[in-house]
């Protein structure tokens, strides 16, 4: 029923529990596919090992803009290797971030453009990280070849993701939209169809409502998918089918 467009199943806070969840607690709440994110090559490695074990996981490989200080052309090299992996299925999470600036604008400018050169080589959808980065982001897609891929976690304004929907990209809407100062994505849900939404919990952060500020797992995808409903005025079942259907199209019909 719920297709997981992003979360990070090999975080450490699931050291507990990961086992409990990833076998029964997920599917048994109607979780059928999720897709585990990698953002650095340690973590893209475990999410093909997580791929491996659960067969409704699948992993995307990337190094995420805070962890680019570390990279090198035997990095690319690497990630190049692991998405070959038949249970890899995109490129990331790439981007820019420079709310925390964790790394030279410089670096993660030229890191982000030779991930998305791999993602081109190798024929592979994106994930996009973008923070306070929003107008930089899109400009560094929109000169690369690629046009297939998820505005993880989208946060800008409504212009901007009709932009990138007729690129042709997909918007991931997450916890955000649940909370109250969330004027702006209720705009970007109203304003692009429901054929280029994805649904995400970016787990372990980001919990919508009524879980804000605990720790996040797939299991809240219903949450964000009855506040798409009620934006969209349409069953939950519409939005839950039709995000899935469009998931499987981005990631898996490759």
């Amino acid at each position: 029923m719920y297709f997981e467009s992003h979360a990070h199943y090999d975080d450490k806070r699931f050291r507990e529990d990961r086992e409990e969840l990833l076998s029964t607690l997920l599917p048994a709440s109607g979780v059928d596919t999720v897709i585990n994110i990698g953002c650095d090559v340690k973590s893209s490695e475990m999410s093909i090992r997580l791929a491996e074990k659960y067969p409704y996981v699948y992993a995307s490989v990337g190094v995420h803009p805070h962890e680019v200080g570390e990279m090198n052309s035997q990095t690319i090299e690497k990630l190049r290797k692991l998405s070959a992996h038949p249970r890899a299925v995109a490129i990331g999470e790439i981007g820019l971030d420079y709310y925390y600036d964790f790394n030279p604008r410089e670096l993660q400018r030229f890191w982000f453009r030779q991930q998305l050169r791999l993602a081109e080589d190798v024929k592979m959808p994106v994930v996009i990280h973008s923070r306070d980065a929003a107008q930089e982001t899109f400009e560094i897609i929109e000169s690369s070849a690629v046009r297939r891929g998820v505005i993880h976690c989208y946060s800008g304004a409504l212009p901007m993701a009709q932009d990138y929907v007729e690129m042709g990209f997909h918007i991931g809407i997450g916890g955000v939209v649940t909370f109250s100062n969330a004027k702006k994505l209720v705009e970007v849900v109203e304003g692009i169809p429901m054929e280029k939404i994805l649904i995400e919990t970016d787990s372990p952060y980001l919990a919508p409502n009524p879980n804000r500020g605990k720790r996040n797992d797939s299991r809240n995808l219903r949450y964000i998918v009855e506040k798409i409903a009620e934006i969209k005025g349409i069953l939950p079942e519409i939005v839950a089918e039709t995000a899935a259907r469009n998931a499987k199209s981005l990631f898996l019909q490759n």
